[in-house]
């Protein structure tokens, strides 16, 4: 690509608004979602997690759809971009829906968990499907794209801190005792702000990487393509066990928080505003700072990455950062509960090293459709990230009904003390589980084919084919 062809600093930062939009979401699936159907809205915890899990068999056949039809959107705005604007605004009316908790019997209110997750996530994917695939078209240069993925992260970590330090205090601001009201209220706040961000994604970013002139495809042919990207597949594999290594923690660690910790008496030093001095901790406020901490650490490493990864490679730089992040997570299953220094730094860590994974995952799947486009001669950028998105939100969704079917079958009851078995499986959730899953992650990607070399030939070939017809 020539230098007036690349995007300019602006746009990179601005494509990171639609992840600081989508975040508001996805960190509240990550990490209030159980929480909030077993405590708040008040369903079993082995039905909230069949529900959470059933309800991805919807993304097998929505996603690539959408990523399908993205890819044959022909506006003057381009093929993703007008997504941002169709879909930002029932995306928040739907937000607000589904964290309404309305007077129905046990069964009905189950119905309308069913319902109203279902249509959020619908719309979630609309919206960051096209969104994501975006990041594959604004630039071809592979330091241009790592660098998008960050500025993406960025905002996803922005979004994350946000979410993790204001959420649970807002529900209590905004619905008094009224903590149901609290949380609808809240999603209003939310979706306003995703509405704005994503606008701000649309109006600043630009689509530029183009399929080659008289492309032929079909859905078949596009699907059959992607099925025989092996880059594609290690990739979307490593994806999947990557979200579950997240997924299952992130989803108990309130109830980590709620029942094993529990209230705690804090003595930190006295010139600290606010939080100085000895102080009685709640659940709320421990949790709001093991999150917000954690998010913090992982911005730190997503600004980083892309400097480290020029260095080493992308691949080496994932497989470095995992595995420090392995060893931290398993490290949860040695701590008390009165060993909080140990839990928040090693928390740090864990997130500093964790959190630029998911750039690197991201910018590398842009790749797969360079590899997809430069062998079979037809590119489905759109198909690629959908396909892929599936995996992320299926990992989740999996990683949540294994969280909570362990902490049924381990006696859990909401809102009561908790049997030793039971904070026991708590624990284990929150270390040696994820930790397992994260190792047969790391031993997946070793298998992925694509490096910076390879990938620079692939671009330059396919510079020369897109010319080709002009020429």
């Amino acid at each position: 690509m020539t230098p007036v062809e690349r995007p300019s600093l602006r746009e990179k930062f601005s494509y990171g608004f639609g992840d600081l939009a989508s975040v508001l979401y996805f960190q509240t699936f990550m990490v209030y979602l159980t929480y909030f159907y077993t405590d708040v809205f008040g369903i079993a915890a082995a039905a909230a997690g069949t529900m959470l899990g059933v309800s991805r068999i919807m993304d097998a056949f929505f996603n690539p759809v959408a990523g399908m039809i993205a890819d044959r959107t022909q506006t003057r705005w381009g093929k993703f971009r007008p997504y941002l604007v169709w879909f930002c605004v029932p995306l928040a009316v739907m937000g607000v829906l589904t964290f309404t908790v309305p007077h129905f019997s046990e069964h009905g209110k189950l119905i309308w968990a069913y319902v109203t997750y279902n249509g959020l996530m619908l719309f979630y994917a609309a919206i960051n499907i096209p969104y994501t695939a975006l990041m594959g078209v604004v630039s071809q240069d592979p330091n241009d794209r790592t660098f998008l993925a960050s500025a993406k992260f960025v905002g996803a970590f922005a979004a994350g801190i946000i979410i993790s330090a204001t959420l649970l205090p807002m529900t209590k601001l905004l619905g008094g005792e009224n903590i149901a009201r609290g949380w609808q209220l809240s999603f209003v706040v939310v979706g306003l702000a995703a509405i704005a961000f994503f606008l701000i994604t649309f109006f600043n970013t630009r689509e530029r990487v183009v399929p080659q002139a008289g492309q032929k495809s079909s859905v078949f042919r596009d699907l059959a393509d992607l099925v025989t990207n092996v880059p594609w597949l290690v990739l979307t594999a490593t994806t999947l066990t990557f979200i579950l290594f997240v997924g299952v923690r992130s989803s108990v660690t309130v109830h980590y928080f709620k029942y094993y910790i529990s209230t705690q008496t804090i003595t930190l030093p006295s010139y600290l505003p606010k939080i100085g001095g000895t102080q009685v901790w709640h659940m709320e406020s421990l949790v709001s700072m093991f999150n917000t901490t954690g998010q913090m650490a992982s911005l730190l490493g997503v600004i980083l990455v892309p400097f480290f990864a020029k260095i080493t490679g992308r691949k080496i730089a994932f497989v470095s950062l995992f595995l420090v992040a392995i060893l931290s997570t398993f490290s949860f299953y040695f701590f008390r509960p009165d060993q909080l220094l140990l839990i928040f730094g090693v928390n740090l860590i864990g997130s500093i090293t964790g959190g630029p994974m998911s750039a690197l995952l991201w910018s590398m799947y842009a790749d797969t459709a360079d590899f997809g486009e430069w062998k079979r001669g037809r590119r489905a950028t759109g198909l690629v990230f959908s396909a892929s998105l599936f995996a992320q939100s299926w990992g989740w969704a999996v990683g949540a009904w294994i969280a909570l079917t362990i902490l049924q079958s381990d006696g859990y009851v909401a809102n009561v003390e908790q049997l030793p078995g039971t904070l026991h499986g708590l624990v284990q959730l929150m270390s040696v589980i994820p930790a397992g899953i994260g190792i047969l992650s790391l031993l997946l990607l070793f298998l992925y084919p694509l490096n910076e070399s390879r990938m620079s030939q692939i671009a330059a070939d396919l510079k020369i084919r897109r010319a080709a017809p002009s020429a």
